[in-house]
């Protein structure tokens, strides 16, 4: 998250002060001394939130704040004055002031208002990203999502695979989002303007097999869980695919496909047809990193489709759900999502059947990643914030599998 905040005033006594205050709360504070000195540090881009005095010399805190609504109308401004009169609070907020504050503001009044603009223009900065990726990336870059090492290496691996036009197998746990990477592998491929036929492979027999092949004919044809198809429909699939049928097939499986081979449970001709090149996605455990984006991603998509505002979601809150294990995947991801963006709780049932001792290495692990997640991912804070030895929080990072660097934003 962003923690750039400008600071415009013109008693430069007031100025150093305030920055000392936001520095010692490990904010990055710019100071400015004017309008004019303020102006060329305002962009659409600018990362942080603007503090401002009203009463300036020359133009004041409110022309500042129409400025920076003309250069980007999602900036936040929070004014300060030293009057702290009702008619210029309701001058201000109607003008769209994030807030108003009356100096001289203690730190406990002052930082808690700074953290939520904070966190409102991280998440703009953050859908702004997130919409320009989906304009104009590829359909890996608009599709897949993360920042991680994992997903990186996802994208470049379907960057890979898609334009060989060869026969894909795609495997992950369930929930990962196979059904996904298939399509992007269809849309990144030489027949991505054909048509992109996905079934389950559970309960086809022969004749299906065959039609939908004709079906994707010049396309690609998907068939999420293969490991389910019948012996008749995995000979039918075999024998579609050495007639060359002009259709690219993609297959999905959340279960050990070559386990399956081994034990006579899967034609072994068939695999070998299908396992030309081989795509794995990585579970969320493996990419913890990840769910901050893809869980703001699902609540935007969310709440567009309640037709509602999506709620501010919290650091804490966003470190609580990377402190869970995700056996669902992103599938449960969208639906924790969703139940947010309606207000829903969630289920408590996480800890039911987990003896104390468990209960309290989870609790344990929890608190190891919420603190990491307020500390921007450094451990050195984190382990002061929770008071422990510098070696006993490595320690406890090690026995629970935590990197620190996951949980940098």
């Amino acid at each position: 998250m962003t923690r750039r905040v400008l600071l415009v005033d013109d008693d430069a006594a007031v100025r150093a002060a305030l920055a000392q205050t936001l520095e010692l709360n490990e904010l990055d504070a710019v100071t400015a001394g004017s309008f004019v000195a303020a102006k060329d540090l305002i962009t659409r881009e600018f990362d942080g939130i603007i503090v401002s005095d009203i009463r300036m010399p020359g133009r004041d805190g409110f022309h500042l704040l129409d400025y920076a609504h003309e250069v980007d109308p999602e900036l936040p401004v929070v004014l300060l004055t030293g009057e702290g009169d009702i008619p210029m609070a309701v001058r201000a907020m109607s003008r769209g002031a994030f807030d108003f504050l009356e100096k001289p503001c203690a730190a406990a009044d002052f930082l808690p208002v700074l953290e939520r603009a904070l966190r409102t223009r991280a998440l703009v900065l953050e859908n702004r990203r997130l919409k320009q990726q989906l304009e104009t990336g590829d359909p890996a870059s608009r599709m897949l999502f993360g920042s991680s090492p994992q997903a990186s290496a996802l994208r470049r691996r379907v960057r890979t695979v898609a334009p060989t036009g060869a026969e894909v197998l795609v495997s992950g746990p369930p929930g990962s989002g196979i059904s996904k990477v298939a399509e992007v592998i269809h849309l990144m491929s030489p027949v991505g303007q054909g048509p992109f036929v996905k079934r389950a492979a559970a309960g086809l027999g022969q004749a299906d097999v065959v039609s939908l092949c004709k079906d994707a004919a010049g396309g690609s044809l998907f068939l999420d869980e293969v490991q389910s198809l019948s012996e008749a429909a995995q000979y039918a699939l075999l024998g579609q695919l050495e007639q060359g049928a002009g259709t690219r097939v993609i297959a999905g499986s959340s279960a050990d496909l070559a386990g399956q081979v081994e034990q006579g449970a899967f034609n072994a001709d068939l695999f070998y047809r299908l396992d030309v090149m081989r795509v794995r996605i990585p579970s969320l455990a493996e990419r913890p990193g990840d769910i901050p984006v893809l869980f703001r991603h699902y609540v935007a998509q969310a709440a567009e489709q309640a037709g509602i505002q999506p709620p501010e979601i919290s650091q804490e809150h966003l470190a609580a759900l990377m402190a869970q294990d995700w056996p669902g995947n992103t599938r449960s991801l969208m639906s924790a999502a969703m139940r947010f963006v309606l207000g829903m709780p969630e289920e408590a049932a996480a800890s039911a059947g987990l003896g104390l001792a468990e209960q309290m290495a989870q609790v344990e692990r929890s608190l190891l990643i919420a603190a990491l997640g307020r500390a921007n991912g450094r451990a050195a804070v984190a382990a002061q914030a929770l008071k422990l030895p510098r070696k006993t929080f490595y320690d406890k990072l090690a026995r629970y599998g935590i990197r620190p660097e996951d949980y940098r934003r």
